[in-house]
């Protein structure tokens, strides 16, 4: 489920607002997508900006409160049933794992690099213009070499 820490690449750490949840990062992080499609603003209040990182790299390190929703078949979202943190969103039997970028407990550098399903975004805030967007889920940012 997890590599070990390296002088490298030392471990990520983040989790939700009552410790309940707590992971580690044993890699690079991707930089940060935002998704406007309509699942993400309902289960976050509003859109969600998520880094992700190889699932390999992932380590859960509290995970008492952490429960699953699964909303569309094969992907699912994890939260913390205590304090309600929207933490990740996987492909069940995909290669990585979105963290919120919020949960993260230090900030790690990451810019915003693309913006996906624009189409359903809400009509109260406006999309970044200098960020590449698509109104569906394509973008061209990938996950950093293992």
């Amino acid at each position: 489920m997890s590599t070990s820490p390296s002088p490298d690449h030392p471990a990520i750490t983040g989790g939700c607002a009552c410790g309940g949840v707590r992971y580690a990062v044993h890699g690079k992080l991707r930089e940060i997508i935002t998704c406007h499609c309509e699942q993400c603003r309902r289960t976050s209040g509003h859109f969600v900006a998520a880094t992700a990182c190889h699932r390999d790299h992932f380590e859960l390190l509290q995970s008492d409160s952490l429960r699953w929703y699964t909303a569309v078949a094969g992907h699912r979202r994890g939260f913390c049933n205590v304090c309600g943190a929207s933490l990740f969103f996987e492909a069940m039997d995909g290669p990585r794992v979105s963290i919120a970028a919020g949960s993260l407990d230090a900030p790690q550098g990451l810019h915003i690099a693309a913006q996906i399903f624009t189409a359903e975004a809400g009509d109260y805030y406006h999309l970044e213009p200098d960020v590449p967007a698509s109104p569906d889920g394509s973008h061209q940012v990938r996950l950093p070499a293992p």
